[in-house]
């Protein structure tokens, strides 16, 4: 980890995350896309049993980093209520209008 000496270093760096992060999201949005269009039904969409099993796997990583797992939950909630919305778009394009 960089120790930062200033303000203006630690936005720097987050900054720098931030592409990063903006980059696998994208590639997570490809896969979004895929599942949008092999689900056979709308209600599909939403899999609470998927969503609780990420929620875990993901608490696990924070706790495994040291980081607040808390925290980590309410970033991928946030991520995931987002993620459906889209999905369900995908699946409308690709269903309601084949």
């Amino acid at each position: 980890m960089i120790d930062c000496k200033s303000l203006a270093e630690v936005r720097e760096n987050i900054d720098r995350l931030d592409c990063r992060i903006v980059e696998l999201l994208a590639e997570r949005t490809l896969f979004v896309e895929q599942a949008g269009k092999l689900k056979a039904s709308k209600s599909q969409v939403v899999d609470r049993e998927r969503i609780e099993a990420v929620i875990r796997k993901v608490r696990h990583e924070a706790m495994e980093c040291g980081m607040d797992a808390g925290l980590v939950e309410n970033i991928y909630r946030s991520m995931i209520d987002a993620f459906i919305i889209y999905e369900s778009q995908i699946w409308r394009r690709f269903h309601e209008g084949a």
